[in-house]
């Protein structure tokens, strides 16, 4: 049997991200080495405490939490109240977190863990903004060589955006950062909305988790029975798709999975369209590929494995 697979997420639990953590979490396969936390669908503070509260309901008060960037490389924060409520985890009442943040700040965690590991052997899965891998990479260039592949949520191809017709929240939240890290010649793997709008939480796959009975699963129910009323309204569909999460279940089962090699550029400087990931899926550039991007989800599958998963956790 091989040994886990290192890994870091950085996140902005959010309740897609909250269980993209707790997958991490239930699964040997995986060392999750810390979690570094950004500002993105809620405010840095809420964030962290998120993050920690998930730990928490893991039974994994030893997971260490780390506080990162505050704001955009460039540009003022916007938010995601309006998907994921107030706090970023409405849903299941959860109490204050015991899990402890950790002094350091999380872009210098990043930087003297890939120092340390060894080189190729840690993986980092983004789940939220870019902001704290674009400043790793701004304070530390050595570190690029040594990530051994990322895999991101974010962008949209034929999906088009969820937060402006053309970008995808998590991209258009810090451009600049999405920016840098797919120019940074680093191995990634891309989660668009192509793929994560087939993994939608329908009523069946709700109540399968619920059925589960335990803590976690109880309130992960309530989690994606309250983040799915907003996309229900939106796209008329039978549940929300679960975004991050497919990030994790690539790392254990990418056999579910389908894409191709592409090259992905992200729109900076236009007002109309900032934020996109112009995605040359048809490979009418001789622009270099720099990212796998994933198109298609066996969402059954899928849904089987965090099923499965969430079912170890207390």
């Amino acid at each position: 049997m091989s040994p886990p697979q290192k890994l870091i997420i950085d996140t902005d639990p959010g309740q897609d991200d909250a269980v993209a953590i707790l997958l991490a979490l239930a699964s040997p396969e995986l060392d999750l080495l810390g979690i570094t936390t950004v500002a993105g669908n809620v405010p840095l503070s809420l964030t962290q405490e998120n993050a920690r509260k998930i730990c928490d309901l893991a039974g994994r008060q030893d997971m260490p939490v780390f506080a990162g960037a505050d704001r955009p490389l460039a540009r003022n924060l916007v938010t995601a109240e309006h998907v994921h409520g107030r706090t970023g985890l409405d849903g299941p009442e959860l109490p204050d977190p015991v899990t402890p943040l950790q002094d350091r700040h999380a872009v210098d965690f990043l930087i003297e863990t890939l120092r340390q590991e060894e080189a190729g052997s840690v993986t980092i899965a983004p789940v939220g903004p870019l902001t704290n891998i674009a400043m790793a990479l701004r304070q530390a260039p050595d570190i690029a060589p040594r990530i051994g592949q990322i895999v991101l949520m974010g962008g949209g191809c034929f999906e088009g955006g969820n937060i402006t017709p053309a970008a995808e929240f998590n991209i258009y939240v810090d451009p600049e950062a999405a920016a840098e890290v797919f120019a940074a010649r680093i191995p990634i793997v891309m989660m668009p909305l192509d793929v994560t709008h087939k993994a939608l939480t329908t009523t069946v796959r709700t109540q399968a988790i619920r059925g589960i009975g335990t803590r976690t699963a109880m309130a992960v129910a309530d989690m994606l029975e309250f983040f799915e009323r907003f996309d229900e309204e939106k796209y008329g569909s039978d549940g929300g798709p679960l975004h991050d999460p497919c990030t994790i279940a690539w790392m254990l089962r990418p056999d579910l999975f389908a894409g191709r090699q592409c090259n992905v550029e992200i729109e900076t400087g236009s007002d109309l369209t900032m934020g996109m990931t112009v995605i040359d899926w048809w490979q009418v550039t001789d622009r270099p590929h720099n990212a796998f991007v994933v198109g298609d989800i066996d969402s059954d599958g899928f849904f089987d494995l965090v099923t499965e998963r969430l079912a170890r956790l207390p």
